[in-house]
């Protein structure tokens, strides 16, 4: 069974950081992709950033040069480091992995943060 547990959120002042954190189980982590998503109140899910089982990774470009996402295969987990955070990154954030050969991604339940200003 695929699991995926976010931890990390919280309500942090413009300009601080936070780093997230995604702990998987039930697929092999090593060979899938991960990623962050993120959806604010009364918008759509949007793609914060990916990494696949090569560490090649992709970013918004909103959050291009503050954001940085990473794994660690030894813990089969996924993080993402915030930095000049700011009001328009609050939103619900979301762990996605593709196990690999699924064919489909699963999810978190996600974890909240607010930027206040």
């Amino acid at each position: 069974q695929v699991q995926l547990v976010e931890s990390g959120g919280g309500l942090v002042q413009a300009g601080g950081s936070l780093r997230l954190s995604c702990a998987a189980a039930g697929f092999i982590f090593r060979i899938a992709a991960m990623g962050w998503y993120r959806q604010a109140p009364g918008k759509q899910r949007e793609l914060v950033a990916v990494m696949n089982s090569d560490g090649i990774t992709n970013y918004a470009n909103s959050v291009k040069g503050r954001f940085t996402i990473s794994r660690d295969n030894t813990k089969n987990t996924v993080y993402l480091q915030m930095n000049s955070l700011n009001p328009d990154d609050t939103a619900v954030y979301l762990c996605s992995g593709r196990p690999a050969g699924r064919g489909r991604d699963y999810w978190g339940q996600g974890t909240q943060v607010t930027v206040s200003s």
